[in-house]
């Protein structure tokens, strides 16, 4: 299947000094797939409906606001000829939403990862939630406050977070949206004067005033299918995964992105890594960091690594001009999920602390009694898109 098929031309575009409560009134009246920028007629780059209207850039500022510099924001540039695994791949490796489409280097339309969803979701039976969803996840308590729970996103870079009360019940969850709603909310109900110490204070304020509750859940058994069929309905970007007998307890969470990479999963001979802002690379390289994740895989030969996945995120603090980076690896393995996090100035040194990170987590999950074997048949069906 090409993008082709399922690229749309419902977009609008817009220069980037248009003001933004134009374009907020323009997604409100209608209901385009994305937003393209251009600065003087030439491609700059793609915002989401999403983005445009949960953003908190005030409406007289221009587009430009929102479109982050370009080392950040790689929206990768889709021919309409592409097919949806390697589309997928370059979603997630950029990070994007939403990406725009060109036929002979002319700007045709966008994708949106609902739309690739729509399109493969006869053929998401083949996968149940259990060999996708990401387990151990990080939570929140009910009086957390929102600005413990902005750190956490940040520092995991995940979009949501589960909510439990005192007894460890899942209650509720928050996401990035939540949390910009309110603050967006808060801040236009205050005068210039009143809002001293407003920052501090919306910070402190418990996670529990916010959340969204009762919380919309699955389970591993459910499929990949039944799954985003939920996401879609209920326009949720992810779902909590329950024990089958009770719903209270959260092990898991499954998103519209850990459906996209299991899209892009193969049966080939080299390892399947994927990396979330690659763009961020600056020593190292893709091919050094697969590397790297081989020779640690490599070393307990019971442990089949399936698929890996690799996430930088920038923080503002520098030294000597040079960002620090936070560093995520993630393992599938066929003794359950495997992870590893550092930090350090650059990509390749807080690759190197998370590597070291991973083989010492490597090292304490083996023995573990090895979870269902990796069911290539079914990603075969998926290989036929």
């Amino acid at each position: 299947m090409n993008i082709a098929d399922i690229a749309t031309r419902d977009y609008i575009e817009v220069d980037v000094g248009q003001r933004m409560g134009k374009v907020r009134s323009t997604f409100e009246n209608g209901n385009p797939k994305g937003i393209i920028v251009t600065d003087d007629g030439a491609y700059e780059g793609v915002i989401s409906e999403r983005e445009v209207l949960q953003s908190h850039v005030e409406d007289d500022a221009k587009v430009a606001a929102l479109i982050k510099p370009s080392r950040n924001d790689p929206a990768p540039k889709i021919d309409r000829e592409e097919n949806v695994r390697e589309t997928a791949r370059l979603l997630i490796e950029s990070n994007s939403k939403v990406a725009p489409v060109f036929e002979h280097d002319e700007l045709w339309g966008v994708i949106t990862d609902d739309a690739i969803l729509e399109a493969v979701l006869e053929n998401l039976d083949a996968l149940s939630v259990e060999d996708i969803y990401t387990d151990d996840p990080v939570t929140l308590q009910e009086d957390d406050g929102i600005g413990k729970a902005i750190n956490y996103l940040r520092e995991n870079g995940i979009s949501r977070l589960p909510v439990l009360n005192e007894n460890g019940f899942l209650t509720g969850v928050v996401t990035t949206h939540d949390i910009a709603d309110f603050v967006i909310r808060e801040n236009h109900t205050t005068t210039t004067g009143d809002r001293v110490g407003d920052s501090q204070r919306l910070l402190d304020v418990p996670v529990y005033d916010i959340m969204n509750s009762p919380v919309e859940t699955t389970t591993l058994d459910v499929t990949a299918k039944e799954a985003v069929e939920t996401m879609l309905e209920k326009d949720y970007a992810g779902l909590m995964v329950t024990p089958e007998d009770d719903d209270r307890v959260v092990i898991g969470v499954i998103t519209k992105t850990d459906i996209l990479r299991a899209l892009t999963f193969t049966e080939e001979e080299h390892m399947d890594v994927q990396i979330t802002n690659i763009s961020m690379l600056d020593t190292i390289t893709r091919e050094s960091i697969v590397q790297s994740i081989e020779e640690v895989a490599d070393k307990y030969a019971d442990m089949q690594v399936m698929h890996a996945h690799v996430r930088f995120h920038e923080h503002n603090e520098k030294l000597r001009g040079t960002h620090l980076v936070q560093c995520q690896i993630r393992l599938r393995t066929n003794k359950g999920q495997v992870a590893g996090t550092g930090e350090g100035y650059g990509a390749e040194n807080a690759f190197r602390v998370a590597i070291d990170k991973l083989e010492r987590n490597v090292l304490e999950v083996k023995g573990v009694t090895s979870d269902e074997e990796y069911r290539g048949q079914l990603l075969r069906k998926l290989n036929e898109l």
